[in-house]
C-alpha cells in the first residue's frame, strides 16, 4: 500500500526522513499538517512500515506520561523526591494526545486502533519503599497534573485494582500502591500506520521501502545528498533537509553526515525480552499497567512491570524487561553495528563510560545468566500465583544508549537526545525511553532548531495552536487551560475523565 516507486522520478524533496517509524512519521504527519505542499520523502530499509523500535513487540508501549514510572522521580541528596521530570514527561504526552485529539476530530485518525484507556499503576513491596512511594505520591498528588492519583494500602481495594499482583501474598507484608485511572496503552506500530494512512494520498509525500541509506554528504549548494540502494538500483536524491530517525541506526548514519556536531557521540546497545501471557482466563484478570521500583543500584532500565497489552487486536500480558546483550543497533541490524560505531572520537568516551557504569554492566552480565526458571521467579514476586505454563519468552527491540563526550568525560544518557548541524538541515534522535510517546514534543523541538523560520511565523503559529492546544502554554500555571485542554482529549479519544 505503501510502496511508491520513485526510482527514477524527479530527485529533489524539500525534507527526506530516514526510517519509517513512529518518530519520522511523526515529523511526516507534524509538517504535512503545517504546509502540505511540501515535497516529503520517507526512505525504510525494512519492507514496510513501523517494524523495529515502533513494533508493539518491540517496546515498552506505556503512553509514558510519568504516572507510574519510579524513575522519573529520583530521590534527592536531603531525601526529597524530584518530581521535574515528572511533570516534563505528563506535559510531553499530553502534546501527543492533543495531536491525536485533533487527528482524530478532523477525521484523519481512529484512536480505537492504537489507543485502549487502562489505567497506571505503581506498587512497591517493603517497609522503606513503601515510605518512598508515599512521598511520591505527597509529592505530585499537589500538582493539577496527577491531582487524580489515588494511593491505597488496603489489601482488599488494592486486589480490586490489581487481582494477580496481590492473589497468594501473605497479609503482613507491607505492600503500597498509587493508582492514575486516566492512563493509556499505546500500539505504536499500529499509529506508524495510522499517520501514513492520514497522508499517503497526498501527492506530495511519497515512501521507498527495502532501501537502504548507504551515505549523506552535504554540498556546496545548502543540499544534502544521499545514496539510495533498493535491490540492484542505486540512486541520488537531495533536499534542504534530512532527518534521521532510524532508531539504533540513526548513530551510524549521523556518522556518516560528517557533521561536527555528531563526533561526540557513541552508543551501547541493550537488547530486552518479554515474558509473554496469552492465556485468556488469565489476560482478562489483570487490567492495568503495573510498575515496580528497580533493584538497588540497578539502572533505571531494569524497572520490572507487568503490562496488559493489546497487539494486533488481541489482548495479551507482557512481564519484564529482561536484558540481553547484541552487538546490533537494530533489531534487524547487523553484529558489526556497534564496531563500526567505534572510532578515534568516541574510543575513549566509551571506555569512560564503560568504567562510570559498573552497575550496568554487572546488570547485564547477570541478566545474561538468567535461564526460563529465573525469569519466572521473578515473574512470581509480581504474581505469587504464577503458572510457569501460560508464560512463554518473547524477543524484544533493540535499543541504542547515548554515550557522549563532555567536560567530565564520556557519560551514558537514559533519554532520548535531538542531535542538529549548526545550520539546521540535519537532525537526527538518539537515545530510547520515554521516546515514542513523547514524539510530538520531541518533533516539536527538531521543527525549533531546523525550521526556527517557519517556527515563528504566524502561518505556523496559528496552525500549532490549532493542532496543539498546549501549545506556548505553561499548564503549570494555568489550571483553567489544563483542565479544558485534557476535558477535549479525553472526549476525543475516549479517556475516563475527571478520574
Amino acid at each position: 500500500m505503501y510502496l511508491t516507486n520513485v526510482l527514477g522520478s524527479e530527485n529533489n524533496y524539500d525534507a527526506v526522513l530516514v526510517g519509517a517509524g513512529i518518530m519520522s512519521t511523526t515529523l511526516a504527519a507534524l509538517l504535512h499538517e503545517l504546509e502540505p505542499d511540501l515535497r516529503i520523502l520517507i526512505v525504510e530499509r525494512l519492507d514496510a512500515p513501523g517494524l523495529e523500535s515502533s513494533h508493539a513487540m518491540n517496546n515498552a508501549g506505556t503512553g509514558h506520561a510519568a504516572n507510574c514510572e519510579l524513575n522519573y522521580t529520583p530521590i534527592r541528596a536531603d531525601g526529597s523526591i524530584d518530581i521535574g521530570k515528572a511533570l516534563q514527561i505528563n506535559l510531553a504526552f499530553e502534546q501527543s494526545l492533543d495531536f491525536w485529539a485533533s487527528l482524530s476530530e478532523s477525521g484523519k485518525l481512529s484512536p480505537k486502533k492504537f489507543l485502549n484507556n487502562l489505567p497506571h499503576i505503581s506498587v512497591v513491596f517493603g517497609a522503606d519503599d513503601v515510605d518512598f512511594l508515599r512521598s511520591r505520591y505527597e509529592a505530585l498528588s499537589s500538582e493539577y497534573a496527577f491531582a487524580s492519583m489515588e494511593w491505597s494500602t488496603d489489601l482488599e481495594e488494592l486486589y480490586s485494582w490489581m487481582p494477580l499482583v496481590i492473589d497468594g501474598r501473605e497479609l503482613s507484608e507491607k505492600i503500597a500502591a498509587t493508582r492514575i485511572r486516566r492512563g493509556t496503552d499505546i500500539d505504536f506500530g499500529e499509529l506508524t500506520l495510522a499517520y501514513l494512512d492520514s497522508i499517503e494520498e497526498s501527492d506530495s509525500i511519497q515512501f521507498l521501502f527495502s532501501t537502504e541509506v548507504l551515505d549523506l554528504q552535504s554540498s556546496l549548494e545548502g543540499q544534502w545528498q544521499l545514496e539510495l540502494q533498493r535491490g540492484t538500483q542505486s540512486q541520488l536524491i537531495c533536499a534542504p533537509f534530512v532527518f534521521l530517525g532510524a532508531g539504533g541506526g540513526a548513530l551510524t548514519l549521523l556518522q556518516k553526515s560528517g557533521i561536527p556536531e555528531g563526533r561526540e557521540y557513541g552508543g551501547f546497545p541493550v537488547s530486552g525480552q518479554w515474558l509473554v501471557c496469552k492465556e485468556s482466563s488469565v489476560t482478562e484478570l489483570h487490567n492495568a499497567k503495573v510498575y515496580g521500583k528497580a533493584n538497588l543500584g540497578a539502572p533505571p532500565m531494569s524497572v520490572p512491570h507487568l503490562d496488559t497489552r493489546w497487539i494486533g487486536g488481541s489482548r495479551s500480558l507482557l512481564f519484564g524487561p529482561f536484558a540481553g546483550f547484541s552487538t546490533k543497533f537494530l533489531k534487524h541490524g547487523s553484529i558489526w553495528d556497534l564496531f563500526s560505531s567505534v572510532n578515534s572520537n568516541n574510543f575513549y568516551p566509551i571506555i569512560q563510560a564503560g568504567i562510570k557504569n559498573f552497575d550496568l554492566a554487572k546488570y547485564l552480565i547477570d541478566q545474561l545468566k538468567l535461564n526460563n526458571s529465573d525469569r519466572i521467579d521473578s515473574l512470581r514476586n509480581f504474581l505469587p500465583s504464577v503458572n510457569s505454563n501460560d508464560w512463554n519468552l518473547s524477543i524484544a527491540g533493540q535499543r541504542v544508549q547515548i554515550i557522549k563526550n563532555t567536560k567530565e568525560g564520556g557519560i551514558l544518557k537514559m533519554g532520548t537526545e535531538v542531535v542538529s548541524s549548526s545550520d539546521g538541515s540535519l537532525a537526527v534522535l538518539l537515545g530510547a525511553s520515554p521516546g515514542a510517546s513523547t514524539a510530538v514534543s520531541i518533533m516539536l523541538e527538531v521543527l525549533q532548531k531546523c525550521w526556527a523560520d517557519k517556527m515563528s511565523s504566524e502561518p505556523w503559529k496559528n496552525k500549532l495552536k490549532q493542532l496543539l492546544p498546549t501549545f506556548g502554554k505553561n499548564l503549570r500555571k494555568d489550571v483553567s487551560s489544563f483542565i479544558a485542554i485534557r476535558d477535549r482529549n479525553d472526549s476525543i479519544l475516549g479517556l475516563e475523565p475527571g478520574k
